[in-house]
């Protein structure tokens, strides 16, 4: 399993660097803030990777033999070495460098599944994920300078479609409840019209500069429901590992939304 592993770590680290960073000039090592960097979209998004890996790789290990605590510890470190690996790479980048910043939230991520699957032995609380695609209209180039052209570069890139979440399954807190077993309340965090990391001001393809201050960078908060796929008992092993693996996302559901511009926004279905 060890073996399977490294294999599999050497070769995406490969494959991100001639895709990623081969397109960049190198520098030598150095660290970078950017703990104000796309309303810290970024930063959720190194904790739910890092959630997801610890928690994946916790499974696979248990799968091959490895008794529960050891797993834990192997999958959240392993959660934690892997992100670390890709801040390193940072660091010798021309354009980005070593955050801090980055390995806290990945600290985070770990952490959170780490301390619920060794002290409740499941996880109460999950880190998932919700995207939906951002139309730019006359902004469109800019959108593809920043997030890329393609739909599963945006996917990952894209901060203004992304929302994270928090979803906390009811009945493991309130055990002697008659709600269902897989209903979750799940509280998100998102943000949408940020045309750059900091502010939305940009040099275009001829060197000019381009400023769009009148449209304004917002925060989005999220109240909703979510589903636990993992709570749902199914006796096949196949549809049960489909389950899991699909709950890292966000099911659709109504939510209420709280913007840092002071709107409010019921949505009758939310991804």
């Amino acid at each position: 399993m060890g073996s399977v592993q490294a294999s599999l770590w050497a070769g995406s680290f490969l494959a991100l660097n001639k895709a990623w960073y081969a397109n960049y000039p190198k520098s030598p090592f150095h660290f970078y803030d950017d703990s104000k960097e796309w309303l810290q979209m970024d930063k959720l998004g190194h904790s739910w990777s890092t959630y997801q890996i610890s928690q994946h790789t916790t499974k696979i290990w248990e799968w091959a033999g490895t008794d529960h605590q050891q797993s834990v510890l192997i999958g959240s470190l392993s959660g934690m070495a892997y992100l670390s690996v890709i801040e390193i790479l940072d660091g010798y980048s021309d354009k980005w460098g070593f955050s801090g910043y980055d390995v806290l939230a990945n600290a985070a991520g770990a952490g959170l599944f780490a301390f619920q699957e060794l002290g409740w032995k499941e996880q109460r609380i999950q880190m998932k994920l919700s995207y939906l695609p951002v139309k730019y209209g006359n902004l469109a180039n800019r959108a593809d300078d920043l997030f890329g052209d393609g739909s599963v570069e945006k996917v990952l890139k894209d901060y203004n479609g992304q929302t994270y979440w928090l979803s906390a399954n009811i009945k493991s807190f309130f055990p002697n409840s008659d709600v269902p077993s897989w209903l979750n309340i799940a509280v998100g965090y998102g943000a949408k019209t940020m045309l750059g990391g900091y502010e939305n001001k940009w040099h275009d393809g001829n060197g000019n500069l381009v400023t769009r201050f009148d449209i304004k960078r917002v925060r989005r908060y999220h109240l909703s429901l979510d589903i636990d796929l993992t709570k749902i008992k199914v006796k096949n092993k196949k549809i049960a590992t489909l389950f899991s693996l699909f709950n890292v996302l966000k099911i659709p559901a109504p939510s209420f939304e709280i913007r840092s511009d002071g709107r409010f926004k019921f949505h009758p279905l939310y991804y």
